[in-house]
């Protein structure tokens, strides 16, 4: 089996989000997905976003921006959105117009073009089980996005394991799917090499489990 260069893996990981495909992407992940395969309650994740978000927060792999325009969020709030899928970028950034929004093309396996220690949260919900290879190589996105945020501020976010979890019949049919279409790239991902990265990055971490899914939330030294 011929195995595809990485700069394929980070373009399929992200060709899902269309402009005919976002307008129903919330109902099919966190409606379906997240219910049922994924099993962890949505609202779980809105209290993710509610404990950690700040009034200048980034998110890395904004989706449909659903989570931002569901949690609480302070008045004044400033958002910088940062994605390699500008058509993500468009639709989260009309759908947070209310705010003070930005949006950079960006992606998270390299250096983020933002300043340094710029931002009190940030955010990356959803993303790594989207990023190619384990979790011991993708962890660089945890420090090209911690590098944006202030000592003291928060990084946060969710992700789909497969080991390490309890992982229900239709889910692993659905991730090998997905995996081999490259729509996900969780197939080696573990919890105990998650609960490795963000202890060797933060002293300060939490990690919580629900089904197959992992909510991390940590404080950037």
């Amino acid at each position: 089996m011929t195995t595809k260069p990485r700069s394929d893996l980070v373009h399929a990981g992200q060709t899902i989000y269309r402009p005919w495909t976002l307008p129903v992407y919330d109902l099919v992940a966190f409606k379906i997905n997240c219910r049922f395969l994924f099993r962890v309650p949505v609202s779980e994740v809105v209290a993710l976003f509610d404990r950690n978000v700040s009034p200048d927060h980034l998110d890395v792999g904004v989706g449909t921006g659903y989570f931002l325009d569901n949690c609480r969020t302070a008045p004044g709030q400033a958002i910088t959105l940062a994605d390699l899928n500008e058509h993500s970028l468009e639709h989260a950034a009309r759908r947070l117009a209310r705010f003070e929004v930005k949006t950079v093309r960006a992606n998270a396996l390299e250096p983020l073009p933002l300043p340094k220690a710029a931002f009190g949260s940030a955010s990356m919900n959803f993303l790594l089980h989207c990023v190619p290879g384990s979790i011991r190589e993708k962890a660089t996105v945890l420090d090209h996005v911690a590098a944006c945020v202030r000592p003291g501020g928060r990084i946060f976010g969710a992700t789909v394991l497969t080991q390490g979890v309890p992982v229900g019949a239709a889910a692993r049919v659905n991730f090998r799917m997905w995996n081999r279409r490259g729509l996900m790239n969780n197939s080696e991902d573990s919890l105990a090499d998650l609960r490795t990265e963000l202890a060797a990055r933060f002293p300060d971490h939490k990690v919580t489990v629900h089904g197959c899914t992992a909510l991390f939330e940590a404080e950037v030294p």
